[in-house]
């Protein structure tokens, strides 16, 4: 603290004039809210108490999905132990792990992604689509989420799983396009007012072509030709929201899940990502003018995210400051899109740091509160970002942190607290898929 040089030799205080009744109990005052003060700063700053909701999920008698410790699992299994059904299940969940593909990653535990595979699986399991979590908060339908898990679905062979996720978006997106935040999974609407979040066609866009591009070549005309009112609803959606000067989409709420007053990198990427999306699904069936429409729009959009959130560092909000980076940087960059601009990947190698945790994991974002937890859905998607720019070493060191901050029975929760432990709802969709596509693209066969 500095003092002034003058403070040294001044004369003391004349404590006579504080002996009246009124100074003192004015300065009692004083006293009680420093303390106070004191006291909520600390408070502020104390790590916060996040609870593991349970060990994993796992099928119980008549295929009933349960919230389970890790004594209660069969080891290797996501079923229940001692259940009139458990040996029935144990076969199935086998039965559908053989009918597909489990990438090998050369030094990483093939533990984590067969229990994310497994995970995915019983996320799905009542609705036929997967919630993003299995505790009540989380049991819900998040676009986003769907993206990622129908991308991992497709990915490792279970396209059929793929496709009922695109199938769901489809029945719940409205003729407008927009979707909401989230759904109930059994298709009856919305749960809350959350409101549309306008970062939805992207995903739906990007979710359809990544499934298109795992299946036959033949079979990829019918499959869009399946799936054509979700992409013209969702591509006609995306340019509604860009056709103005700017060629940038309105304020929305995006992953952060908060009201926004301005454009956020996030959700403008994803419309560049869809849109980009959109012209390779029109092609494939032939639809010319749908397709340079889509490829114009794209072009436009992405010149005007360089030149609107290039200039500042690619923050997370329009005119903010580059320290804010978030997930928005990765939207930019292989596998949302096949583009990979050097001044994003140079703001996305940065953006690691501004994102750091204690226990070693990412925060949503640079500006996000410094309470010290570590998100898993943002380390994997970074995770990802590595693997499909061909970084292969901070891939898999991401995934290696994942792996070492798994709970007991073998999930990735939502969070990791600052001294390491699991938190919040386990599993967690989003993080479960962003694994599997992960190991997919580190993996030989997947190459």
């Amino acid at each position: 603290m500095a003092v002034a040089v003058g403070a040294l030799h001044a004369p003391g205080p004349d404590l006579a004039r504080f002996h009246r009744p009124g100074v003192l109990i004015a300065l009692s005052l004083l006293l009680v809210l420093a303390l106070a003060g004191v006291g909520i700063t600390a408070a502020r700053f104390r790590p916060p108490a996040v609870p593991l909701h349970a060990d994993t999920i796992a099928l119980g008698e008549g295929g009933v999905v349960h919230e389970a410790a890790a004594a209660e699992v069969v080891p290797g299994t996501r079923v229940l132990a001692g259940t009139a059904d458990t040996d029935r299940l144990i076969a199935e969940q086998r039965q559908w792990l053989s009918a597909g593909t489990i990438p090998e990653v050369p030094g990483l535990d093939r533990a984590l992604v067969v229990d994310a595979l497994l995970d995915l699986h019983v996320l799905g399991q009542t609705h036929g689509v997967p919630v993003a979590g299995w505790t009540p908060a989380w049991r819900y339908v998040w676009p986003r989420d769907s993206a990622f898990a129908a991308s991992a679905l497709a990915r490792t062979g279970h396209v059929a799983d793929a496709e009922r996720i695109l199938d769901f978006l489809g029945r719940m997106q409205p003729a407008a396009g927009e979707f909401e935040a989230r759904y109930r999974p059994d298709g009856s609407g919305v749960p809350d007012a959350r409101g549309v979040q306008l970062d939805g066609v992207g995903w739906a866009l990007w979710a359809t072509a990544q499934v298109a591009g795992e299946i036959a070549p033949a079979d990829r005309p019918a499959f869009v030709q399946r799936h054509r009112a979700l992409v013209d609803r969702s591509t006609a959606a995306a340019l509604r929201a860009i056709d103005n000067p700017r060629a940038l989409p309105p304020a929305s709420a995006d992953y952060w899940e908060v009201a926004e007053r301005r454009p956020t990198l996030s959700t403008t990427a994803l419309l560049a990502a869809g849109l980009e999306s959109a012209g390779g699904l029109y092609a494939l069936i032939g639809d010319v003018p749908s397709q340079r429409t889509a490829v114009g729009a794209t072009e436009r959009l992405r010149a005007s995210i360089l030149i609107n959130f290039g200039r500042s560092g690619f923050p997370r909000r329009l005119g903010g400051r580059s320290d804010s980076v978030d997930l928005g940087v990765n939207f930019l960059l292989p596998p949302f899109t096949a583009q990979a601009d050097p001044t994003v990947i140079a703001a996305w190698r940065q953006s690691g740091s501004a994102l750091s945790r204690p226990a070693g994991g990412l925060a949503p974002g640079g500006s996000w509160r410094r309470d010290g937890i570590s998100w898993t859905n943002v380390t994997a998607t970074h995770a990802l970002t590595a693997a499909a720019l061909g970084e292969p070493t901070t891939a898999l060191a991401r995934l290696d942190w994942l792996d070492r901050h798994r709970t007991v029975a073998g999930s990735v929760p939502e969070k990791v607290l600052a001294d390491g432990s699991p938190a919040s709802v386990a599993p967690l969709a989003w993080t479960a898929a962003a694994v599997i596509i992960t190991a997919d693209s580190l993996s030989p066969a997947g190459e």
